[in-house]
Parts: structure tokens; C-alpha cells; sequence
């Protein structure tokens, strides 16, 4: 109430508005309207504004920055739904949810010509001309182009076919008519009704009246066949199987289910996406997927109200039933809402749900291509989703041992920060305390002088630690993060099968395996942060070995130092090098009398 209390023209407003159906358009100070929302009661929704403190901070931006507001009083809800859709459209107020509309979505045109053309365009005009779409799935708007080329010989030319043009001998019949794909009504050989009546049967094609159209074409053919009229009964027969194929391929449930509309919708933080059926004669006539960008944490039944108002607007739906797949709010005079559990209704609605969870990967693969950060940073989500974590976690810690048989005992420890290796925090360790194959003391020792260090010296500590094997591992790890250190830093076991393969993924204590599913791609962040510090510290241990195999068999040598044997590592690089080296080659780096030692030690 804050607002109102100290603003007397709001509260003059708000007080007087009646509570009856309506839409609320709220403006700035500059008499910009930056949102437009609908009620059942105008007084009661407005008033709820401002009466209590609002958990979006975006919505408290929004009653901020209101300085006047107005109403439209209307008769119902439906009403009201209507008109907000409108005037969202028309003002594209800053605070309302935008839609995402392509506008490069096809549509069918039927043009408003003597001779109409039936073809694919991207432009609406409003010359008269019937518009059947868009269709955001291009190969179904082509099959029905091509069911229609089939069936009726109609003109593809852009002639201006006038009845005086036509009089007048203005056109001659071009390739299409001689191929037999056209009458030529350009020179009068095809009469205006019979193409009149190709154009109606076209237009019930693409309003999916298939099965009125396929049962006509059954009664013409039989009706042609009692006269003995057998050639033209048999075009009739091609027709009518051209149109049953259709059916066939795009029935998807009984034909007694007729002129129903579907809807389901998907949301994440920032958008939300919803699929449109209409179903004539068991048929998908129209299949559309859009997106809202969402702006004041509106909830999926807000956002479902205003994509079935765009929709049937749109499309000019006339259904008295609407399946949807969560309850909502609305009601809209002699239609009905059906959330169906069970048999072909619940058959449709799993099928627009399919539809609109691929529409919504497919939008964010996109996305991610463009910006390969959004998708690293919806698999942390998902981690600090499976995990119940408190913060993202951004900086990820691995350790590894190595040793064979306990000799050259080393670890690693790597860092992923955003999901991307961050190699200069990489980090390598000599076992110092440690005597024989110890794995779960080697552990203790490297993660206790990690974080002993990293505490000194008040540096970052990871969001989440990830130790490269199972149940023991994860154990010796929490006994120095909790109980020696204190520190409260999540750990993740990341265990192997006998194919040395990432198998396992396990969290909590006791572990229990998460269940993060092979070959998606959170699990394959975390099998590829598995695979990198195991090649880390076997690369480390690799190299560690070497140089002692390297330092052991020039330290047996007469003559040769740490200068020397270092000059010589730099030379040759390997003892096999030194062996192959000529006697002069080697006398070149240490001298005459220590390169004859070498080549009398080494052979």
C-alpha cells in the first residue's frame, strides 16, 4: 500500500475501479504503456499490486515505475482475453511476455484472382486473397502442395487471367498445359466453374476436410461408372486414391475425433515454448510450436491462456474442445478443456508434448551453438540440480593417483571452472608420506596438503570435488575435507567398470549412485573430467619414471655430473639417443676422455 498512500492519483484509481471483467494497462510517466493485464475482477487484481511486498524484482521495477493506469470494462473473461491479446500485439508493452514469433514460417495462399493460384508463400497481404498456415514443419505444407499438383491441373503462371483479357486472346498456352499439368484456362479451354470447383475441393484439403472430400470423390466415381462413363470414372479413382493415401499417412487417431485443438507447453527460466494441434477427422490440419520470452516469472497457465488465445485467433479455430495438459484458470463460452489420462485423446496430447520438447531442444542447441558459455552453464545447473547444491558449481576439482607397485608414486589434481579446463591451475604431487601401493593414503596426503595450502594462503576452494574412484576414495576424502579441515565442499565419486570406463556416479555418504544416464551430456562432462586427470597423471608418472630410468643409467658413468648429464639430456634428449651417437657427437658436449666412458658403459 505504500505506493498508493503516497500517491493520491493511483489510489483514486485503484479504489474507484469496479470489479467486473476487464483489461489494465499500466503507464510511465511519459505515457508509455509498459504492461497490459487482464482480470476476472479488475478492482481485486489491480489492487494486488500494490498491497503486498512481491517476490519477483522485476515486478517490483514494474509498480515502481506505474504513474497512471486505465481500464477497459468487458462483458466476460473471454472478452477480456481477447482484447489483452490485441493490445499486447499492438503495443508491445516492455513488461509483458513477448512472443517469438518467426515470421519466416510458409503459409498457403489461395489468391482472390478469376483464376485463383494455390502456392507457398512467406508475405500475407490482405487483398482477399485465403492465407492456410504457417507451417513450421515445411515437409508436411509440401505434401499437401503436392497432393494438390496431383489431383487438380490448376494454372502456376501469374497472367492476369481476366475474363476480358481472356476474350480478347491476349495469352497463349505454355509448357505446363502441354505437359498435361494445366487446362489452359488462359485461352478459355477450361470454363471458370469447373476451376472453381478444383479451387473449393483444394480449400477443404487444407482445412483437413479429407474424408468429406474422399467420400464425394467415391460417389462421382460410381455415379460415373453406372453411365459407362469409364475413363473419366477411372481420373475419379485416381483421385480418390491419392486422397485416401493422404489419409492414411497423416491419420493419427480414430476420424471420429473431429475439430479439436491441442495444446501443451514447456518452460525454463527465460521462455517459455507451446505446441498447437488441430485435429479434423483424426487428422493433424495444423501443427505450430512458438515461443513466449518471459519477463515477470508468469506460470504455465498464464502463459498457456495467452498461446491459446494467439493460436485460435490466428488459425480462426472454431473447436468447442481444447485437451491441455495442466489445469487452467479460463473460462471461454461452450468450449470445453479435457485433460485426458488414458485412449486416443491422451494419444494427441502426448504427441504435441513430443513436439514441443524437441521444438524446445532444437531452440537450445541453437542457442548454445552462439553461445557455447549457456550451454556450460545449463550443465552446472543440472549438477546442482541432481546434487541439491547450494551454490552452481562453478569451479570443479579432480584428483588421480599413479604408481606401478608403489614406485614413482605421483597424483594430480585438475580444475574445471565453467565446465572448461582451466590448465593453469593444474597441479602435480610427489607422494612425500607414503611407502608401497597405497591409493587411499596417497589421497589423504594430496588432498590434505592441497587444502591445507589453499586455507594458508586464503585462495579459492572448489564449488564441488570429484574423486576418481569409488566408495573408499570418496571416504578418505571426506575424512580430510570434513573432519581434519572443516570445510564443507560436496565430493562425487566417479567410478570405473572392469573396461575401464566410466560406470558409476555417486553422491552423498553413505554413496548411492545418482543415476545420471550414459551418453547425455551431463554425464559426459563428468566422464571427460574422469578422463582428463587420469591422462594428467599418468602423463606425470610417465615422465617422472623416465627421467629416473634416464638419471640412473648416466649416474653409473665415470666422469658424469649433474652439469654434464643435464647438458646431455639437452643434446640427445633419451640415453637410446646417446647410444646411437657417434663418439665425436658426444665428445662435442663433454669431452673426448668422459665420451669414451659413455660409450664403453653404455655398449
Amino acid at each position: 500500500m505504500e505506493r498508493l498512500d503516497t500517491n493520491e492519483h493511483l489510489r483514486g484509481i485503484v479504489m474507484n475501479l469496479p470489479a467486473s471483467p476487464g483489461i489494465y494497462q499500466y503507464l510511465d510517466k511519459d505515457g508509455t504503456i509498459i504492461y497490459v493485464g487482464k482480470a476476472k475482477n479488475l478492482k481485486r487484481r489491480v489492487y494486488s499490486y500494490f498491497s503486498k511486498e512481491h517476490d519477483s524484482a522485476k515486478t517490483r521495477i514494474l509498480v515502481s515505475k506505474i504513474a497512471d493506469i486505465r481500464y477497459i470494462v468487458v462483458n466476460t473473461e473471454e472478452d477480456a482475453l481477447l482484447l489483452e491479446n490485441n493490445l499486447i500485439k499492438k503495443y508491445k508493452p516492455k513488461y509483458n511476455v513477448l512472443l517469438k514469433d518467426d515470421k519466416s514460417y510458409p503459409s498457403i495462399c489461395v489468391s482472390n484472382e478469376y483464376y485463383p493460384r494455390v502456392f507457398k508463400t512467406r508475405h500475407i497481404i490482405r487483398n482477399g486473397s485465403t492465407y492456410y498456415g504457417p507451417y513450421s514443419h515445411i515437409p508436411s505444407m509440401q505434401a499437401l502442395l503436392d497432393l494438390i499438383k496431383k489431383i487438380y491441373p490448376l494454372r502456376t503462371c501469374r497472367l492476369a487471367l481476366t475474363p476480358e483479357n481472356i476474350a480478347q486472346g491476349k495469352f497463349k498456352p505454355c509448357l505446363e498445359f502441354h505437359i498435361k499439368n494445366c487446362k489452359a484456362p488462359c485461352i478459355g479451354l477450361q470454363p471458370h466453374e469447373d476451376y472453381m470447383q478444383d479451387i473449393t475441393e483444394v480449400k477443404k484439403i487444407l482445412k483437413g476436410d479429407v474424408q468429406e472430400l474422399s467420400h464425394t470423390l467415391m460417389q462421382k466415381m460410381k455415379g460415373l461408372a453406372e453411365e459407362m462413363k469409364f475413363e473419366e470414372a477411372q481420373k475419379m479413382k485416381e483421385k480418390y486414391e491419392l486422397i485416401e493415401n493422404y489419409r492414411a499417412k497423416s491419420e493419427v487417431v480414430s476420424s471420429l475425433l473431429h475439430n479439436i485443438d491441442v495444446f501443451s507447453i514447456e518452460t525454463n527460466d527465460n521462455s517459455a515454448y507451446i505446441n498447437y494441434l488441430h485435429i479434423t477427422n483424426g487428422c493433424i490440419n495444423q501443427a505450430f510450436t512458438f515461443e513466449y520470452k518471459k519477463q515477470l516469472n508468469e506460470t504455465p497457465q498464464e502463459l498457456l491462456q495467452l498461446g491459446i488465445i494467439e493460436m485460435r485467433e490466428r488459425y480462426k479455430s472454431q473447436s468447442k474442445e481444447i485437451i491441455v495438459p495442466i489445469e487452467i484458470n479460463m473460462e471461454m463460452a461452450g468450449i470445453t478443456f479435457t485433460i485426458p489420462q488414458r485412449g486416443e485423446k491422451k494419444h494427441l496430447l502426448n504427441l504435441s508434448i513430443l513436439n514441443v520438447k524437441q521444438y524446445k531442444a532444437d531452440r537450445m542447441k541453437q542457442a548454445e551453438k552462439l553461445n557455447p558459455e549457456q550451454r556450460n552453464t545449463r550443465l552446472l545447473k543440472e549438477i546442482q540440480a541432481q546434487l541439491h547444491l547450494d551454490t552452481l558449481p562453478i569451479r570443479i576439482e579432480c584428483f588421480d593417483n599413479s604408481n606401478i607397485q608403489g614406485s614413482d608414486a605421483v597424483a594430480a589434481c585438475i580444475v574445471f571452472k565453467k565446465a572448461q579446463p582451466s590448465k593453469k591451475d593444474y597441479r602435480k604431487y610427489i607422494i612425500k608420506t607414503v611407502e608401497g601401493p597405497d591409493d587411499y593414503a596417497s589421497m589423504k596426503e594430496v588432498v590434505r596438503r592441497r587444502y591445507s595450502r589453499i586455507i594458508k594462503e586464503q585462495e579459492e576452494l572448489p564449488d564441488l570435488i570429484l574423486t576418481d574412484g569409488g566408495k573408499g576414495q570418496m571416504e578418505v576424502v571426506r575424512e580430510v575435507i570434513e573432519d581434519e579441515l572443516k570445510l564443507h565442499i560436496p565430493i562425487v565419486g566417479l567410478a570405473k567398470n572392469n573396461k575401464h570406463r566410466t560406470s558409476e556416479i555417486l553422491y552423498g555418504f553413505p554413496p548411492a549412485n545418482i543415476g545420471i544416464k550414459q551418453g547425455t551430456p551431463l554425464f559426459l562432462l563428468l566422464e571427460r573430467i574422469q578422463n582428463e586427470v587420469h591422462r594428467f597423471a599418468i602423463t606425470f608418472h610417465r615422465d617422472k619414471r623416465s627421467k629416473r630410468q634416464i638419471a640412473s643409467a648416466l649416474d653409473q658413468i665415470k666422469g658424469i655430473g649433474e652439469k654434464r648429464k643435464a647438458a646431455l639430456l639437452a643434446t640427445f634428449k633419451s640415453v637410446a639417443r646417446i647410444k646411437k651417437a657417434s663418439l665425436e657427437e658426444i665428445a662435442n658436449v663433454v669431452g673426448q676422455t668422459v665420451a669414451q666412458n659413455i660409450k664403453n658403459t653404455l655398449q
